[in-house]
């Protein structure tokens, strides 16, 4: 009886020890830096990918080259339905034991898309497009049936996005990120329409919409602005039809660079220079300065602008007409001597 006794207690000692021995070495293997991983690398946990599929992964990737000890600590510190889908930066010097902390962080990588200020919605739908991280989910639909997916049905998508970058992990759909640019520009167009000045000859906050992207059209100059907010705002109010070139172009097809006497005298529903009042839609998206030049213009008394041709992108601005064509040629000028002198 002794000797059995003698023989379990031995046997208990050798399995304790041996669980040391392994708790040891497993404590030190997740501490140890991965081997393989040399330098920044990503590493992408798909949606519904279990613990042991994305072991496995980083198994065949070089970076862990225990998968089930991975698993089994995992499940140790109840991790193993913790991993968070995305993709993540993984750098050297990282360990087992941080890479389960790191993907279960949900601290994925961000990737950036920007619409720019005066871009056209055509011209963001070609940006998404391209983006190989975003999903892709609207190919082959048309303008409409974007807005309808949008909850925004019969609404124009011109204008309708503000121009910012938006930052987004891998995976995002192209419909998430032009609803959150949708849902952007409805604020601030309604924050926008909700400081409006007093006697502006704007109905609505959508005329606010169409007057603000000319005025983005117009000028690059946050200083200038609301000047040119204020010569729109004006002639509006005297009942001058605007005459601005950008939404002449805006109802070309196939613009080729340059805008001729036939396109000002041909009439269509963007041409103001035929019609009288704001184009039936915004031409581009509006930056937040050109909403609030459109709704608080700087009211001058000036009815004209004209490029200075000081190659800065101001304007000059004219209270009369006999002003306003001096101040062309003068431009006139200056354009041919900046030609000859190339």
């Amino acid at each position: 009886m002794r000797s059995l006794l003698r023989i379990v207690m031995a046997l208990i000692v050798v399995a304790a020890a041996a669980a040391a021995l392994i708790a040891w070495r497993t404590h030190v293997w997740l501490q140890t830096p991965i081997a393989g991983l040399h330098e920044t690398a990503t590493f992408e946990v798909e949606k519904g990918a279990s613990l042991r599929t994305v072991a496995m992964q980083l198994n065949q990737r070089g970076w862990l080259d225990q998968p089930d000890v991975w698993i089994v600590w995992a499940r140790l510190t109840q991790r193993q339905g913790g991993l968070k889908a995305g993709e993540y930066a993984l750098a050297p010097g990282a360990t087992p034991r941080s890479l389960l902390d790191t993907l279960s962080s949900g601290q994925v990588i961000l990737h950036g898309v920007t619409f720019i200020e005066g871009a056209r919605f055509a011209d963001i739908r070609k940006l998404m497009t391209a983006d190989e991280s975003i999903a892709q989910t609207l190919s082959g639909k048309d303008s409409a049936e974007v807005m309808r997916s949008l909850g925004a049905d019969g609404i124009h998508p011109e204008g309708q996005f503000f121009p910012d970058t938006y930052r987004f992990p891998r995976g995002t759909s192209d419909l998430d990120l032009l609803r959150m640019a949708y849902r952007r520009m409805q604020g601030e167009l309604e924050a926008a329409w909700e400081s409006r000045a007093a006697d502006l000859p704007l109905a609505t906050k959508y005329e606010a919409l169409i007057l603000a992207s000319i005025i983005e059209k117009e000028t690059a100059l946050d200083s200038e602005r609301a000047k040119i907010g204020g010569v729109f705002i004006e002639r509006l109010k005297r009942g001058m039809r605007l005459q601005t070139d950008p939404t002449v172009i805006y109802g070309i097809e196939n613009y080729d660079g340059n805008i001729r006497r036939v396109d000002l005298l041909r009439d269509t529903p963007y041409n103001t220079y035929t019609r009288s009042g704001l184009p039936p839609t915004p031409i581009a998206l509006p930056g937040s300065r050109s909403l609030q030049a459109a709704v608080r213009p700087e009211m001058t008394g000036a009815l004209f602008f004209v490029a200075t041709g000081k190659g800065d992108g101001s304007h000059y601005f004219s209270a009369t007409l006999a002003e306003h064509n001096a101040a062309v040629q003068r431009y006139l000028r200056q354009l041919r001597q900046q030609q000859t002198a190339k």
